[in-house]
């Protein structure tokens, strides 16, 4: 079949899926794509052959933003357990680099997303091109090389003779759940439009299986000798158990051991907030309930969890615990020197038979306590008659029905959500704390909400992550996909402002001011008005201004046909307590006071800090 290099990619992925458990889904769903010189002609011309209508086998999306689009990509593949995925295409030059931070939140958070940028001429005929970086020490070098390092897997398509066996592994990384990640296809402009004679059996339809490694017997039997030694031991359930879709076999785990289950940001919702064994967040945005019991536990249980610095407080959470780590990534299962099961989350769990063995009673009798205790604190920050961005927050939450998802990122807001929030549904709450990456709420939520549209998304940002990027607001208006955006404006960076300040680094830089009289920015307020922008992108915009107002707005748009933004300004006021440490270094020298007492608490932290050797 006689094809251009373009037109027989896109054959070649609408025919390929995924499968586990004996389900079917399309491993590659739709394209988006912000067309330039670099792939109009080649991509763009083939997605306007095929039709690429919402209807068709591959449909093609009109994003704002390259970087916005990676992100919606990674939002889609979340909410799809990873099983299925969007690409992405772009231009050379800034279309193609704007893609590298999207590259490096899927890859940190294990998420498969494909790229397929352009690049410039294979041949060399024309350099340089436009937007051409010119190298004199590697004269083949491209922008394009700036995403390998954020990337599974990369190849350039100089030949097309190259592209068949660039897909067959590209497909490989994207339906590895041990592997996957970013991976990137890079396409010369000039490749792409060559055509070729393909073999037929290139775009025959190609089933993809995702494994689900079982773990080796030797293993196990060290794992379940390790676990009925325990007397205290701890769950820490991450993302792994989401996406292996072993939330019940994890909650009948949990039961008929009594071992309390604390869970990481991309591992919230694994067990009902309600269930007798869950103890809520764990780590620096953690719970005072799963924090007390994760110092004083005999052996620390990880479920498909990367042990970031969040969840383990810098290394200082889990005293003198013992590990067992279960992870289908052997890198992840090797973390702390723990005894590794390199298993899937679902059937380690499965496999693990105790017997009779249960935790100590009075251990889980604790946790029963702490965490009653805990939900007492979590109902009394979250309501009152002042807006603060708890009460917000629970508001939300009382208006979102247990299947509706909420969506985060970045600020102050995902560390109160993963203490406060009372998620019911393993799927409902979908905050990127891997990467933590300031835009990524609306682009991530409108991924979200087409890959879930029977689920309200509820998005909520801050203004200093609404500022970066709020664009995609278009593309969910042009699409007809309804999201809820509850835009949370306090005036600035308010996580960054604690931290700066906590530093001796004076809140410079994390206020939105005007520069003064001195020079500096402590002048008036910015005049921005962020609902005004969000209607101007064509979202309706319900502005709320105390309790009562704020509840009406989350309902009617709850109940909007279309994407609605509510936009409500909080007030400081009380929150959480964190009642576990960040490593965040402090200056050594200063002439600052706070900053030398900052420094003096920092150094007695770092004590405390185990090497897990």
């Amino acid at each position: 079949m006689r094809l251009t290099v373009a037109q027989a990619l896109l054959r070649f992925l609408a025919n390929q899926w995924s499968e586990r458990d004996g389900v079917e889904h399309r491993l590659v769903a739709g394209c988006l794509g912000i067309f330039g010189h670099g792939n109009v002609a080649g991509i763009g011309q083939a997605l306007a052959e095929r039709g690429a209508g919402t209807d068709g086998d591959l449909p093609y999306y009109l994003a704002r933003n390259e970087q916005a689009m990676v992100h919606t990509a990674a939002g889609y593949a979340r909410a799809r357990n990873r099983l299925s995925t969007f690409a992405c295409t772009s231009s050379i030059g800034p279309g193609a680099t704007n893609m590298v931070t999207g590259a490096a939140l899927a890859t940190i958070n294990r998420i498969p997303v494909l790229l397929l940028p352009g690049d410039v001429f294979a041949t060399r005929a024309a350099d340089p091109v436009l937007q051409q970086l010119e190298d004199p020490r590697f004269p083949d070098a491209t922008v394009n090389d700036a995403l390998r390092p954020v990337c599974r897997f990369f190849d350039r398509i100089n030949r097309p003779e190259q592209l068949p066996s660039a897909l067959l592994a590209a497909m490989r990384v994207l339906a590895d759940p041990a592997e996957t990640g970013a991976v990137t296809l890079a396409l010369p402009q000039d490749v792409q439009t060559e055509a070729y004679d393909w073999p037929e059996e290139l775009f025959a339809r190609r089933v993809w299986h995702v494994a689900r490694p079982v773990p080796e017997p030797a293993a196990l039997a060290r794992a379940a000798e390790l676990v009925r030694r325990s007397r205290r031991p701890l769950i820490v359930a991450g993302g792994g158990v989401v996406y292996s879709e072993a939330w019940e076999t994890l909650a009948a785990f949990a039961a008929d051991h009594g071992v309390p289950v604390g869970e990481t940001q991309a591992g919230k919702g694994t067990l009902p907030y309600d269930h007798p064994c869950a103890v809520g967040a764990i780590g620096h945005t953690g719970t005072a309930a799963a924090n007390d019991l994760a110092r004083d536990a005999d052996l620390v249980i990880g479920v498909g969890t990367r042990y970031t610095d969040f969840t383990t407080a810098s290394r200082t959470l889990f005293g003198e615990a013992a590990f067992l780590n279960v992870n289908v990534t052997a890198f992840d299962a090797a973390k702390h020197s723990g005894e590794t099961l390199v298993a899937d989350a679902r059937e380690a769990l499965r496999a693990l038979d105790l017997g009779d063995w249960s935790a100590d009673p009075g251990w889980t009798a604790r946790a029963t306590r702490l965490t009653h205790e805990w939900q007492e604190q979590v109902s009394l920050l979250t309501t009152g008659d002042t807006l603060t961005q708890p009460v917000v927050l629970g508001m939300v939450n009382e208006v979102a029905r247990p299947s509706d998802v909420v969506v985060n990122a970045a600020g102050s807001m995902p560390g109160d959500l993963h203490k406060l929030w009372r998620a019911s549904d393993p799927k409902s709450y979908h905050v990127e704390y891997g990467y933590s990456c300031m835009g990524y709420e609306i682009a991530g939520g409108l991924g979200v909400k087409l890959a879930a549209p029977e689920r309200e998304v509820f998005v909520l940002v801050g203004d200093g992550s609404y500022l970066m990027m709020a664009q995609e607001i278009a593309t969910a208006v042009q699409e007809g996909v309804k999201l809820v955006v509850v835009l949370v404006d306090n005036r600035g960076f308010a996580s960054i402002g604690g931290l700066s300040e906590a530093v001796g680094a004076g809140r410079l830089g994390t206020a939105y001011r005007m520069r003064g009289a001195g020079g500096a920015l402590d002048g008036a307020l910015l005049p921005v008005d962020l609902a005004a922008n969000a209607a101007s992108l064509g979202a309706a915009v319900i502005r709320a201004d105390g309790p009562e107002s704020l509840r009406v707005a989350l309902t009617k748009a709850r109940e909007a046909v279309g994407t609605t933004v509510v936009y409500v300004e909080t007030v400081p006021g009380p929150g959480p307590r964190t009642t576990a440490w960040w490593d965040v270094p402090v200056a050594e020298v200063s002439g600052l006071p706070e900053a030398r007492r900052a420094r003096a608490a920092y150094e007695q932290a770092k004590r405390d800090q185990r090497t897990y050797l």
